[in-house]
């Protein structure tokens, strides 16, 4: 079981806290400065207070400006916080995936797709961590969901080893249009990763964004 965690929210409450010593450092010095010219200024021709009213009114729209992104900070990690949780709910679960990548063990390989029309001519390939085609096949014609399977040997019929490996699944209609297929995979989730901005599970076959899960079984 893998947990690693990064705490995002002290940088950006860093960044606030910077933001706002320098808008309080350069108002400061604002102040002074007028001070002075007010206490020097000729009183037959004093000084027009439209320039300096407009700088009080741009100082004031920064520090709202500052106060909305803190919020807005303070919003992000306590959604970042409620995924984490839900993640973490999730760990040694059973899960339907939205991914083409299925680790292959000694029990194979295990994908189901789905063609949302009917397809004349189906074509899966199975491709390596390199992207190489290992194993491909034709597949039945059809629409609606189905299951493949691959023992994990090559079109030689050479044992591949254990790892990732991607479902390819090209489908056309008969017009020779393509055909879209959706890919899912069922894993258990062995881990969770929070150093993401979005929390991510981890499964044999690798991290996936937890909006990827489709379902969580009951084994």
């Amino acid at each position: 079981m893998t947990i690693s965690a990064l705490d995002a929210s002290s940088a950006a409450q860093g960044a606030g806290q910077a933001a706002r010593a320098t808008l309080t450092s350069n108002y400061e010095t604002f102040l002074v400065l007028l001070t002075a010219q007010l206490k020097n200024q000729d009183p037959l021709s004093p000084m027009d207070s439209t320039e300096f009213t407009q700088q009080l009114v741009q100082y004031s729209q920064v520090e709202q400006q500052i106060q909305t992104n803190d919020q807005l900070e303070s919003l992000i990690s306590q959604s970042h916080a409620a995924a984490a949780g839900s993640a973490l709910g999730y760990l040694g679960r059973t899960a339907i995936i939205a991914s083409n990548s299925a680790a292959l063990t000694d029990a194979g390989a295990q994908w189901s797709y789905t063609l949302p029309e009917y397809a004349d001519s189906v074509r899966i390939e199975v491709r390596d961590a390199d992207n190489r085609t290992v194993y491909e096949a034709e597949a039945p014609a059809g629409s609606g969901e189905r299951t493949f399977s691959w023992n994990g040997d090559n079109q030689l019929g050479i044992a591949q080893p254990d790892g990732a490996y991607t479902l390819v699944v090209t489908a056309e209609n008969d017009a020779g249009e393509a055909i879209a297929a959706t890919v899912q995979v069922r894993e258990r989730i062995t881990g969770v990763d929070l150093a993401a901005n979005d929390p991510q599970i981890v499964t044999a076959a690798g991290a996936r964004p937890l909006s990827a899960i489709r379902a969580i079984l009951d084994d």
